[in-house]
This record gives C-alpha cells, structure tokens and sequence, in this order.
C-alpha cells in the first residue's frame, strides 16, 4: 500500500513538473482553413514543437479566434498574447513604416518581392518594430493583390470612380485607390464577406488565395487582375514575451518561422497560378488590366511617401531595382 502510494505520488509530481516545464504561447491569424497563412501557422507550431522537443507548444488561433488584427497587435504589446500571423496593413497601424512593401507596382512578381523584403528592407523594418514592443519572425507571403466589385469590370483606372472599396486600415492602400478614383475604406477582413454581401462596400482588394479562401467571390461579380501592390504577412512576436524566452528556443522558433514561411510561399504560388480557372468556373468574370495606365495614376503616391520616409523609400526601390 505505501509503494503504491509513493508510486502515485512520484507520476503526480513527474506530470505536474512536466506541465509546469511546457510553455504554451498562443498565436493568432484571421485567415480562413485552407489559406497559406493558416496551413503555415499550423506547420509553425509543429516545427515549434519539434524544435525545441516539446518545451513550448504554439497554440494557433485562426478565423480571429483570439481576436482580430488590431486586437492581436495591442495583445503582443501588452505581452498577453505571443505571436500573430499579421497583415501588412494592420501593422503599419503601429509601424508606420511597414506600408512602403506596399508601394503600387513596385514588384515585377512574387519571387520578386520575396528577394527584396528578405534583405535589407526586412532588416531594417525588424530594427523599427522592435523599438514599439514587437519582433519580426519573418515576412511570409499575402499576394499581389487584384480588385473586385459588383458594379463592373475595371479595365481602365476612370472605371473606379465612384466605386466604394474596401481596403484594410493601411494608408498607402487608401492612398493608391484615393489616387486611382475610388472611394476607398477601411474595414476589419473578418467583417468583409458581409459588409460585401450587404453593399456596404462595392468591392474589395485582395491576393486570388484570400478572396478563394474566403468566399468572397460568393458576392462579388468582377475581378480585374489590376496586380496594384504586394503585401506581406509579417509573422511577429511579442517582444516582452520573447525576452523571456531562453536564447536556444528563440533560434528554434526563428528557423520555424522560416522553415514555415517556405510553406506558405509555396501555396502563394501555387494559388496564384490556380484560382484564376477555380474562380472563373465560379461564375466570377476576370478580365486584365493596363498596369502602364494604373502606375501612372499612382505617382503621387511615390511623391508623398517619399517625403514622409524618405531614406526607406529610396531603399525598398533601389533594391526592387536591382537585378
């Protein structure tokens, strides 16, 4: 009876060792099942997992259940939630300089961007998070976005006019449709699919995968192929949790984010090439558009961003324009 009994004590005291041990961080997204951004969030945490045998396990959050974007990104701040598989355009809401991967037809195709937000131009942008309680684990892929709506096909820009857009809360987005004709607002992703099917907004901008992803092709009759900007999907940290966190396990989750937004890149590509038939077949009509006309159109972006960020700007471009 007393070896059972210090038996049972010893599994309760290994257990609750091996419990306390584990550290459990949460990760949030607002993605659907099935986007890049959702299926490499999942592969993160395993590779989290195995990384660092089992010490910190990441529990992933998808569809905004543990909030939105903006939700997410005061959580990290505050050091109560631990990572985000954020948007671009939510995070220039806290980091201001984020917005520039997103000047309109800076890059020639995805693998394009991906060369140049992994040099410098990531470095530095990691430089300036970190200073407002953030860290940037990577810059995994959301697309080169295209425009829908229900009113027509968008051929040529004077085809915007007038026409309600839905943007995410990023001030070069509204810029390049502001600049375009449109009539352009900001609106959470998770409330959009209804704020479309209601016609609150006419029509949205977004990568192929998100608008496949997210059904939003169910209550939208056009998509022009208007490839107007690139977004990232920056993969960050809570920097007060990740002080905590023991040197050995953060070069685990480092290679992770990597290893994992190799995963997302991938699908990105793939979707890209994809969904053009998909949604086609869905009854959606897709037509192309005259990029030359669309840029010219956007210059006054450049202009104003150049003066607001002039030494960023000058970066992203010269290495966009490198060979």
């Amino acid at each position: 009876m007393k070896k059972s009994f210090i038996a049972i004590a010893a599994t309760l005291a290994l257990t609750a060792t091996s419990s306390w041990a584990q550290q459990v961080l949460r990760l949030s997204h607002n993605a659907a099942p099935g986007n890049p951004k959702a299926e490499a969030s999942l592969k993160f945490a395993q590779l989290v997992a195995e990384k660092t045998n089992g010490r910190i396990k990441v529990e992933v959050g998808g569809n905004a259940q543990f909030g939105d974007d903006v939700e997410s990104l005061t959580n990290l701040r505050l050091g109560t939630l631990a990572f985000s598989t954020n948007s671009q355009g939510t995070t220039s809401g806290v980091v201001p300089q984020f917005s520039v991967i997103g000047l309109p037809f800076l890059f020639r195709d995805l693998n394009h961007a991906y060369k140049v937000v992994d040099g410098p131009v990531g470095d530095k942008l990691n430089e300036l998070a970190k200073a407002k309680g953030l860290v940037v684990l990577a810059l995994w892929d959301n697309g080169i976005r295209h425009t829908s709506n229900n009113k027509r096909p968008i051929v040529k820009p004077e085809d915007l006019a007038g026409i309600k857009v839905r943007t995410p809360p990023d001030p070069i987005t509204l810029d390049i449709f502001k600049a375009l004709g449109a009539n352009p607002g900001p609106l959470a992703f998770s409330e959009l699919y209804i704020a479309l099917q209601q016609g609150v907004f006419d029509g949205q901008e977004n990568p192929l995968m998100n608008i496949y992803s997210s059904k939003l092709h169910e209550v939208q009759k056009y998509i022009s192929l208007t490839g107007h900007k690139y977004e990232t999907t920056p993969l960050l940290a809570s920097k007060m949790i990740w002080d905590t966190i023991p040197k050995a396990d953060q070069q685990a989750i480092k290679e992770a984010a990597i290893e994992a937004g190799k995963l997302n890149r991938q699908m990105s590509l793939a979707a890209d090439a994809e969904l053009r038939k998909k949604l086609a077949d869905a009854g959606v009509k897709i037509n192309e558009v005259n990029q030359a006309e669309f840029a010219a159109k956007t210059k006054p972006v450049y202009d104003k961003w150049s003066q607001q960020y002039p030494d960023l700007v000058k970066l992203i471009v010269a290495e966009a324009a490198k060979p």
